[in-house]
């Protein structure tokens, strides 16, 4: 458990080392994410986003289990 945290640790903070370029990378406007926007009202569901993320997550917990 100790090990999965200092990782986690260390990817978010590479990731916030890299923010200027990650956040010009296109999630959160991939096709599949929904944007409904009316008077008063914006809901935004980032399907494929989530989908993409998750996968992400998944592959890289898996490399570290073996």
């Amino acid at each position: 458990m100790q090990r999965l945290l200092i990782t986690i640790g260390f990817l978010i903070l590479i990731l916030g080392l890299l923010w200027p370029w990650v956040g010009k990378l296109p999630l959160g406007r991939l096709p599949g994410d929904i944007l409904i926007e009316r008077e008063g009202l914006r809901l935004y569901l980032p399907i494929t986003t989530m989908l993409l993320i998750s996968a992400l997550i998944t592959l890289v917990l898996w490399f570290l289990r073996r």
